[in-house]
């Protein structure tokens, strides 16, 4: 008489343990990806109409001329051509001077240094000629919605970013698998859910097979 009483209870603990524990996941994950979810729905968009949104390049010259004590760091030599980091004085002096900075390996030729700073929303280089020691630079911004188009993609935005993605991808699969588990645990009480669910499947399916080739 008691053992059907006894495992509906038991039943009925587990379900609002896992239940519980499902809430618990779904909100935490959705705080973590809730401004990289706000971020990236809004730059898909952006990037869609890239055309329509795209702004008007600003592009920024500078020029200036090695100091003789740190020109002999650059000087002229024997060796071949190489790709190599800006030595540390070199490097400081040309951040102090262009306001850019001289991270990375630059390309060493016989006459010429040439160090690219790709950036998110931007591009930029600076060009050291060896014999000279003159120095020029220009810096491109193509706006801050593009800023936010490269973080998107993950263009010329390094290894911490990187990082936050995988990171963020990681919160919205928990998330979304969560959500989920959720949706079956309620499903019976709302009849609408599974055709919700199936509608976004179809619908994108239906619209690769017919209008991607």
């Amino acid at each position: 008489m008691h053992a059907p009483v006894h495992l509906q209870q038991q039943k009925k603990k587990k379900k609002t343990f896992w239940l519980k524990q499902l809430h618990s996941w779904h909100w935490i994950s959705s705080a973590i990806s809730l401004i990289g979810l706000l971020l990236f729905a809004f730059t898909g968009i952006t990037l869609n109409h890239a055309a329509d949104v795209e702004g008007s390049p600003q592009t920024v010259e500078k020029s200036a001329t090695l100091p003789a004590p740190l020109l002999k760091q650059v000087a002229p030599d024997n060796q071949a051509d190489s790709k190599k980091p800006l030595p540390a004085p070199v490097a400081a002096w040309v951040e102090k001077e262009i306001g850019a900075r001289a991270a990375g390996d630059a390309e060493w030729s016989a006459d010429e240094i040439y160090l690219a700073l790709p950036r998110p929303g931007g591009d930029g280089w600076v060009s050291i000629d060896r014999q000279s020691g003159a120095v020029t630079s220009e810096s491109t911004s193509r706006g801050w919605i593009s800023y936010l188009n490269d973080l998107h993609k993950g263009r010329n935005t390094g290894t911490a970013w990187k990082w936050f993605i995988d990171i963020f991808a990681i919160a919205c699969f928990v998330f979304a698998m969560t959500g989920l588990l959720l949706l079956q645990l309620h499903a019976a009480k709302r009849p609408s859910t599974w055709p919700l669910v199936g509608a976004g499947l179809i619908i994108p399916t239906l619209l690769i097979l017919l209008f991607l080739h």
